[in-house]
Parts: C-alpha cells; structure tokens; sequence
C-alpha cells in the first residue's frame, strides 16, 4: 500500500495472492493500530501511513503502554508496602523481647531467610554445624546465596571439616568457593547461626533440633557476641581446598604477604588474588595479630625473620 497507494481490496488480494478474507482481516489490525486512515480527499478509501509517521505512532503507542505499566506496578508496590507495614504493626512479638522475632517451622524460617537474603547488601557470616547439609537445606539457600554473590555481597561460610566426606554438601562449597563465596572448615564449631550485615542475626530455638524454629534479632549486644564468635572460629579454620603451608599461614595469607612485601597496594594485592578488598584487609589484621605487630613494616619484617616470606 505505501508503494502503490491506489491499490483497492481486490486490488491487494491479486497482487499479494492472498483471499480476501485475510487480506480485510490485515486491513482491519492496521486500522485498529492507527496506521491506516480513511481519506479525506477520497471518502471510503482508506490510505496507509507513511513509514516515519507510522513508525513515530507506533513508538508513542508503546511509550502510553510503558508508562501505564509502570503506573500500575508504582501502585502495586504501594499497596504492597501498605498491607505490610499494617501486617507488621499487628504482629505480636513472640517471646516478648524488643528487637526479636521467633518464627516457628521451617517454612517460617525459609520465609525470613529469604526477606533478609534480599535485603543484604555486605556480607553473610555463616556457621553450618553438623558436617553433612540435608539436600533440601542445600536447594534452598543455593538461589538465595547465588542471588546475592551476583549483587556482591560476600558470603562467609563455617562448615565442620566432616563435610569434605559428603559429596553433596563439598560439592556445593566448592561451587560456593568458585563463585566467589569463602568457605573455611574447622573440626568443632559453635552451633549454627547467621549473621547479616553484622545488624541482624538468626539462631535456631533448639540447636538439637534446627526444625522446630528460629529467634531473629536485632539485639546489638547478641549481634557482636556472635560477629565475635564466628571471626574467632575463621581464624583457626581451614580455607577449602587450600591446606596450611609449614609455617602454619594458609597458601592465601603466604602469597598475600608476598604481595605486599613487594610493595602492592590492599587494592592491587585484592584484585591479585580475586578477592575484595575488606578480604584483604581482615586477614593483613589477622597477621599482624598473629605476628604481634604494630604496623605493617614491622609485620613484614617479623615474617621474613620467620621464614614466612
């Protein structure tokens, strides 16, 4: 129609081969997109769009129909954020405590794992006791921690050395390892818990029995105690796959000393060795705890009278 304008119904049904019901039907979904018009030099004749005009219809039509969409998910979102808010100010607390929450089952407590997952934007620490992980567990935390890797933010992972005997649960630190996450084993552990974004930590009810619930909280004080007790227990662990070397460091915190002894930045020796940058930085303050320094020059040369460098 835009190469030869004065073609009629049966005009098109000849030159395109093609019966005249479906060649009405196409008329009819132009019309109905506004690329087809009705002449006013000719009335009863309808005429085509030319292609910038139909083009530029077109792309205003979609824009209408982004923008409505958008309106309806800006008010889907408000309703949201308004049935929640209404829901969280009837909810009694459980035990009584400010700051805590206690949710019963373990749908309640997959339901708040992935509520704070979502909302983490630094770092997870984690204690995973009890050497093999049910593959259910398993299944249910990889989307959550594949989500938040991608998003950056660093997982920390404590299991007993135990699960290097599971295949299941060692194949899915090591997945953890390769994504990005960091996973130490150690032979005896504190009982689970999780920490996120050193605010909000989570403790199972009955260590014995992970199943009949959880206790989340705020609590500064519980918080830290279990921050403490967690970095406590990753300094002596053992990083996955990478074993103490003679002189009792791990083959990252060898190499990381050599790094720096050879003058590269926190920055540079992260990117090296594929790391971030506050990873970097807790282990140069483990060394220098270990090596008793005040600085970093000292804690360097300390290493080299050691043999560590």
């Amino acid at each position: 129609m835009l190469s030869r304008p004065g073609l009629g119904v049966l005009d098109l049904c000849r030159e395109l081969e093609l019966p005249e019901p479906e060649v009405r039907a196409c008329l009819d979904r132009l019309a109905e997109l506004t690329l087809l018009r009705e002449s006013r030099e000719e009335p009863g004749r309808l005429r085509v769009l030319s292609l910038e005009v139909a083009l530029d219809v077109m792309l205003r039509r979609q824009e209408q129909d982004v923008l409505r969409q958008q309106q309806r998910l800006t008010a889907a979102k408000l309703e949201a954020a308004r049935v929640i808010a209404e829901r969280a100010e009837r909810r009694p607390r459980d035990d009584g405590t400010p700051g805590a929450d206690v949710m019963l089952g373990l749908d309640a407590i997959q339901e708040r794992l992935e509520l704070l997952a979502k909302d983490l934007r630094g770092e997870c620490l984690a204690v995973m006791p009890g050497g093999a992980q049910s593959q259910a567990s398993l299944d249910a935390s990889r989307p959550l921690d594949e989500e938040a890797m991608n998003r950056g933010v660093e997982l920390l992972t404590l299991y007993q050395d135990s699960v290097r005997n599971d295949p299941a649960t060692l194949d899915y630190a090591r997945w953890m390892s390769e994504a990005g996450g960091q996973v130490r084993t150690a032979p005896l552990l504190p009982p689970r818990f999780l920490v996120f974004d050193r605010r909000i930590a989570v403790v199972p009810l009955d260590p014995e029995n992970t199943r009949r619930g959880a206790l989340c909280t705020r609590e500064p004080a519980v918080v830290a105690t279990l921050c403490a007790l967690f970095f406590q227990a990753w300094e002596t662990a053992v990083p996955l796959g990478n074993g103490r070397t003679g002189c009792g460091l791990t083959t990252s915190e060898k190499l990381l000393l050599k790094l720096l002894a050879g003058g590269l930045t926190d920055d540079a020796a992260a990117k090296r060795l594929g790391v971030s940058l506050r990873t970097v930085r807790r282990q140069m303050s483990s060394l220098m705890e270990r090596l008793n320094a005040r600085s970093r020059f000292e804690a360097g040369l300390k290493a080299a009278q050691m043999g560590w460098i």
